[in-house]
């Protein structure tokens, strides 16, 4: 093959070298994490580091296969590994293994194999096939809802083996879109959903409804350029509905009394901006309408959500990070014990092996989700930042990567390599220091586990194979 006569010179070696060097991280972190005094040399397969220095010997094989596939066999068959992903996270549904609560594993002796990490690496080549045909056009609907079924099957999929944390990652295709050139009120809308559930969960449905309102009175003046209109409007629509609450109905309860005077406005703020839309056909009425009705059905719905959908658990870890309940002893008990173990590395840690947090199991999963616990204890302010510091370079280098492919497939995928990447180290990082709800996601390339190393390498080295052929 002609791409690979001079494969040295034309693969980018430094992400090749931060690639490594994540990896030999992982690796001697995972060994601290797990050590063992009785099974001390780390080459020892019946431990975890063992077995994890078997799952990088495995990575690099994957690595190199890649790299000697020819880079349109990625574009050729994108759609086939699609749907071979699928395949399997369907199969997972009926023959896969039950482990913490999840039905999303393949036990196949010693190896362990979960379907959900490749999807993410499946539905990037998915959607870098589909979207860089000649003529796509992203802001289409009808490639929007192809582009969102896209993303949305396998998410759906995972959700159905009960693990929602590695659903939720799918969300990150989002920045991919909007470098490609999706509308910033797509970002916009997701993140303000994001806010309204949050605040669902800590507020009264009419509390948030009432901001919702405002927002979208807002933006009315805003799209109408009246500006001081907007501030006024805001400020005496507050101060309206707080007078009525606590004046006018000073004997009701104060959950009876909010929900009956704001629906009695809304409904007329629905009816005179129907009425504006019909007469004047003004399409951004409709708009702004559609944000309302929306944002109500989302406020109202998250308690069916809350009670529902997520686990236990995943409701005390939500309600614990929000502040809404306190239990140290419970569902706080990871996030708090992991703030313990990185707080008391102060500036330059405790040193290898000696961290007591890690070394007497006070942090669960500390070789896995919580393994950036086990870098802050030991190697301290120095070494987290260091760590930070390496997958920044990565990100860095990753973007370089993509701007200059001459190919749309290459770059598509490549931001969608990046978005992976990104939402991954900024969950998992964020959930050990409180910042985040613990949702059960890796760190990339240092968690213990065959499958999400395989799934980085694999998405890592496919976008490193496709800026070799840039050289065409």
């Amino acid at each position: 093959m002609k791409e690979n006569t001079h494969l040295f010179l034309k693969l980018d070696w430094p992400t090749v070298g931060l690639y490594l060097l994540l990896v030999a991280i992982g690796w001697i972190s995972v060994y601290a994490a797990a050590y063992n005094e009785e099974h001390s040399t780390i080459f020892d397969f019946s431990q975890r580091y063992g077995k994890q220095f078997v799952w990088i010997l495995s990575a690099l094989l994957i690595a190199a296969f890649i790299l000697l596939l020819d880079s349109k066999f990625y574009s050729v068959f994108g759609y086939a590994i699609y749907g071979v992903v699928l395949f399997l996270l369907l199969l997972v549904l009926v023959a896969g293994t039950e482990i913490n609560g999840s039905r999303s594993w393949f036990i196949l002796g010693p190896v362990r194999l979960q379907p959900a990490e490749l999807a993410k690496a499946a539905t990037a080549i998915a959607l870098a096939r589909m979207m860089s045909v000649h003529g796509f056009v992203l802001a289409r609907r009808a490639n929007l809802c192809r582009i969102a079924l896209v993303i949305l099957l396998p998410a759906g999929l995972i959700i159905l083996q009960h693990d929602a944390g590695s659903a939720v990652v799918f969300g990150a295709f989002l920045l991919m879109l909007y470098r490609e050139g999706l509308s910033g009120w797509f970002i916009n809308i997701v993140l303000f959903a994001i806010v309204a559930f949050v605040l669902s969960i800590v507020w009264e449905p009419v509390s948030v409804l009432m901001l919702c309102a405002t927002i979208s009175v807002v933006i009315y003046m805003l799209y109408r350029r009246k500006i001081k209109r907007a501030l006024i409007l805001t400020a005496s629509l507050f101060g309206v509905y707080f007078s009525i609450v606590k004046w006018l109905f000073p004997t009701f309860a104060i959950d009876v009394a909010p929900d009956r005077v704001f629906i009695l406005l809304s409904a007329i703020a629905l009816v005179w901006g129907a009425a504006t839309a019909i007469r004047y056909k003004r399409r951004y009425v409709w708009y702004i309408l559609c944000f309302f009705i929306g944002s109500a059905a989302l406020v109202y719905s998250v308690d069916y959500v809350f009670d529902h959908l997520l686990k236990p658990h995943q409701r005390d870890r939500i309600e614990n990070l929000l502040g809404v309940k306190v239990d140290l002893r419970g569902a706080g008990y990871n996030v708090h014990q992991s703030k313990v173990a990185i707080g008391s590395g102060g500036f330059a840690g405790k040193g290898f092996l000696q961290g007591t947090q890690t070394k007497y199991n006070f942090v669960p999963e500390q070789s896995t989700d919580f393994i950036f616990c086990t870098i802050g204890e030991e190697w301290g302010l120095l070494g987290a930042s260091a760590v930070i510091i390496a997958y920044l370079l990565l990100l860095f280098r990753l973007i370089l990567i993509s701007e200059r492919q001459k190919d749309a497939f290459a770059r598509i995928y490549g931001y969608g390599v990046i978005a992976i990447l990104f939402f991954h180290v900024v969950i998992n990082i964020g959930m050990t220091i409180g910042l985040a709800p613990v949702i059960g996601i890796p760190l990339p390339f240092i968690s213990y586990g065959g499958s999400s190393l395989w799934a980085f390498t694999v998405l890592l080295f496919i976008l490193l194979k496709l800026d070799m052929a840039r050289w065409r």
